[in-house]
């Protein structure tokens, strides 16, 4: 059995997240920093990012300033500086000789030829392919001039129980660990050594990370054990499945944190949604980021994996997005069009897209739901209608138009004198408000779905209103 210690309960808490920069940051890992984070600032603790790079095929820059990206739009604040793994590697190198001179690992010469001549034959007479290298217990004498590995020196009997905040305690037979290389034999380290290293070195005190990892952690234990280092708290959650019940893949659709944001989400509702996929606080479903810090533990995790509910989110989001303040949703709104390439807002569309929110707010999804819904105060005169704003504007109804505006130009601009006025228009002609809602929305808004006829007119105020429905009386 294990004979590191771990962590006390009473230690200042260290949380991480340590994802490779290989491609985008994935929705998956954003959940993980999620849970890192809420659990590090709920203790008044630390919260890391290290960017596992050690990868030197397949890791990028521009892969690894996508996670810093995503992490800063999530609100993800993280203390210090981004660590990278592969700036460490002579620190780690520096550790796997160290237990050479413990002895709690030695220098293998088996070369690759022979390790899969090993399993080879394993594989032909039905034993197991776990290596056993003849080099564990050889005479440092007979060692050749020649390059080797270091492995580890893993207990062959007995049980490693991992004991795990989540998953509870899983125990592992000793007999199925193998010697695993912690330093290959062209001097470079192997992952499962720098990530002990760098948790350690960091004062990481919880590990929380998927149950992917789970595996990981009994051969990860055996540098512990051999460091005499504390090992960390171990909590490994459960993965993100589709909504199929399957594990997440192209196939579902968008998976990149950018990807949720060029979809117009915000990052407060992202968070909220994120953070229930596999997390439960009683029957809550929204709630802020202060609720979620003060809420969040472990305890709360789910062993079950979460399923994507895409519905779920746009609901969560419009309740979001209702209960932001309009100026600071109007930022947000500006923040969403730079970050996704689209053109700004000048002074004018601004302040009309602030008088506006009262009317937008309650029914958008998405800020791209809210910008189209917002379409009547920020296009310009003439407004172009789409084919079917296009369609209700028929003679007859440009001609109602032409007749209405006199009316509306020495009406007081109040909503109930504005109703007022168009019941009376509508009555002396024996019209339903139905006949003349469809054209004045098209006039106004070139859209058939929009805010309240009343709601647009009071937003774009006298002038604007009457000009355009006189373009479109033509």
């Amino acid at each position: 059995m294990s004979q590191a210690s771990q962590t006390p309960p009473d230690a200042p808490v260290v949380t991480r997240i340590a994802p490779s920069p290989t491609g985008f940051m994935h929705i998956g890992t954003a959940r993980t920093a999620l849970f890192n984070w809420l659990y590090a600032r709920g203790r008044n603790g630390r919260f890391l990012l290290r960017i596992e790079d050690t990868d030197r095929v397949r890791s990028t820059p521009e892969a690894a300033e996508a996670i810093v990206r995503g992490m800063r739009w999530l609100g993800l604040d993280w203390d210090g500086e981004p660590v990278s793994q592969w700036a460490m590697r002579e620190r780690h190198a520096a550790v796997a000789r160290e237990m050479l001179a413990r002895g709690s690992a030695y220098k293998c010469f088996a070369t690759q030829d022979e390790i899969e001549a090993f399993r080879a034959a394993a594989r032909a007479e039905g034993r197991s392919t776990l290596f056993r290298s003849p080099w564990r217990d050889a005479d440092p004498a007979t060692h050749p001039d020649a390059p080797y590995a270091i492995r580890i020196k893993a207990p062959q009997d007995g049980v490693t129980v991992i004991r795990d905040q989540v998953q509870g305690e899983v125990t592992i037979r000793n007999s199925e660990l193998d010697d695993m290389i912690v330093l290959r034999s062209d001097g470079s380290p192997t992952y499962m050594l720098a990530v002990v290293v760098d948790d350690h070195d960091m004062g990481v005190t919880h590990v929380i990370r998927g149950d992917d990892h789970l595996n990981n952690a009994a051969r990860q234990m055996l540098v512990y054990d051999a460091m005499g280092w504390q090992v960390p708290v171990w909590a490994h959650i459960p993965l993100i499945h589709g909504p199929d019940g399957k594990k997440l893949s192209k196939r579902h659709g968008a998976l990149g944190v950018e990807d949720w944001q060029a979809m117009g989400y915000p990052a407060a509702a992202l968070r909220n949604y994120l953070v229930r996929l596999g997390w439960s606080h009683g029957d809550d479903e929204f709630f802020t980021d202060a609720q979620a810090r003060d809420w969040f533990d472990l305890s709360g995790i789910n062993r079950a994996p979460a399923r994507l509910d895409p519905k779920k989110l746009d609901n969560l989001s419009g309740k979001h997005i209702a209960a932001t303040e309009d100026a600071a949703l109007v930022a947000q709104v500006q923040e969403f069009l730079a970050a996704t390439g689209r053109d700004p807002l000048d002074d004018g569309q601004v302040e009309r897209l602030g008088r506006a929110m009262y009317c937008l707010k309650d029914r958008a999804k998405t800020y791209i739901d809210l910008i189209e819904k917002a379409r009547f105060c920020l296009v310009e005169r003439p407004v172009q209608p789409d084919e079917k704003a296009a369609a209700l504007l028929t003679d007859e109804a440009r001609a109602l138009l032409a007749e209405l505006t006199p009316h509306l130009q020495t009406a007081s601009w109040m909503r109930d004198t504005l109703e007022a006025e168009i019941a009376r228009f509508n009555d002396a002609r024996g019209l339903k408000f139905a006949v003349l809602a469809g054209p004045l929305r098209a006039a106004l808004a070139g859209r058939t779905a929009t805010p309240s006829v009343f709601d647009m007119m009071l937003v774009l105020g006298r002038d604007e209103t009457l000009a355009r429905l006189q373009d479109s009386a033509g």
